[in-house]
């Protein structure tokens, strides 16, 4: 066969795989435009979009860490949701002994309460990370449903221990002054609060994203997602960056659970559980391992969920289970799978 009839068929296939890589990413945009088409009105479109972009970016914060630990490290960590709950509560304490700043009406003191009220909370969720990973979590490596088992058990006992220090009752957690009530946008009323929240999530995701792609340690990750064994050939420890990986995961779950408290504004020990199954939806929507995954799925979670719950209230809870279904009926693997399903 000639060159001149070679070329044309790999220009065919390159255009196909571009192709194939960007469907997913306009996933975000057509689900947007079918929500304005079914809403109708400019204002309460806009309103919900940024209302689900918020509520999206808080779910991606708290599920890129489980994404990587699932990929890398082939564990199901049903704990992960104790490192939410333990997060939204060590942020409630930090922003009470912050009393002052939090009523300012200074938005950089208001900011820099939230800023270093999650600073705490990835900090406690990160040591309890490393607790949890060498106690709960090493003796399982390779044994999926004792896995399961022991996080679960993990979760509950976690729950009990919240109890224990900060009560069995629901507290409610304030939003510094400045980050009350709404601003109009283009007729639209939106929250200050998940304005900022969409500034954080956008800014944490390209800091994730940068990490794993241009830094030695992501390279590292990459790989080990990829192919560990390789990873340790090279003589690089493997076990270490496991348990760097599974710190990092529980800190970035820690960070979601005060972000996710401030937006929910109550906060209990079960928060973690019920947050949890959302979590689980949007990293198996993205595919095991996938950062990029997890950050459409998310977005898209997060959109449904806020025209479903507007547009169909009775179907809202299904709502994200049959985007999961519909999605994997596409693509068995996810979005953007970096290793394939265990």
């Amino acid at each position: 066969m000639s060159d001149t009839a070679i070329r044309p068929r790999m220009e065919q296939t390159g255009v196909a795989d571009r192709l194939k890589t960007a469907l997913p990413i306009l996933l975000v945009p057509v689900l947007a435009a079918l929500g304005f088409a079914a809403i109708g009105d400019m204002t309460t479109w806009l309103t919900l979009t940024v209302a689900g972009l918020a509520m999206g970016l808080m779910i991606f914060v708290m599920a890129s860490g489980l994404t990587v630990v699932f990929g890398l490290m082939d564990v199901i960590n049903f704990g992960h949701g104790a490192f939410v709950s333990v997060g939204a509560f060590v942020g409630f304490t930090a922003l009470a002994w912050m009393g002052g700043w939090t009523a300012s009406p200074s938005v950089l003191l208001n900011l820099s309460a939230v800023f270093l009220a999650i600073c705490a909370a990835a900090l406690v969720t990160g040591a309890m990370g490393y607790v949890f990973e060498r106690v709960i979590v090493m003796p399982v490596y390779g044994h999926h449903l004792r896995q399961i088992l022991v996080t679960m058990g993990g979760l509950i006992v976690t729950q009990q221990l919240i109890h224990v220090i900060w009560g069995p009752d629901a507290i409610h957690l304030a939003r510094p002054s400045t980050l009350q009530g709404s601003i109009i946008i283009a007729g639209a009323a939106i929250e200050k609060y998940r304005i900022m929240a969409v500034g954080i999530g956008f800014a944490l995701f390209l800091a994730m994203r940068y990490v794993l792609r241009s830094t030695k340690i992501g390279l590292l990750v990459r790989a080990g997602v990829e192919n560990g064994e390789m990873v340790e050939a090279l003589g690089y420890r493997i076990k270490r960056l496991f348990l760097l990986v599974f710190i990092a995961g529980s800190a970035l779950a820690g960070l979601g659970g005060v972000m996710w408290g401030l937006y929910q504004e109550t906060i209990t020990a079960h928060m973690g559980s019920e947050i949890l199954v959302l979590v689980f939806i949007v990293v198996i929507i993205g595919g095991l391992g996938s950062i990029e995954g997890c950050f459409i799925g998310a977005l898209m979670v997060g959109l449904l969920s806020n025209y479903t719950a507007f547009l169909a209230p009775k179907i809202a809870l299904v709502s994200t289970i049959a985007l999961m279904v519909a999605i994997l009926m596409w693509r068995p693997q996810g979005l953007f799978p970096v290793v394939k399903a265990k």
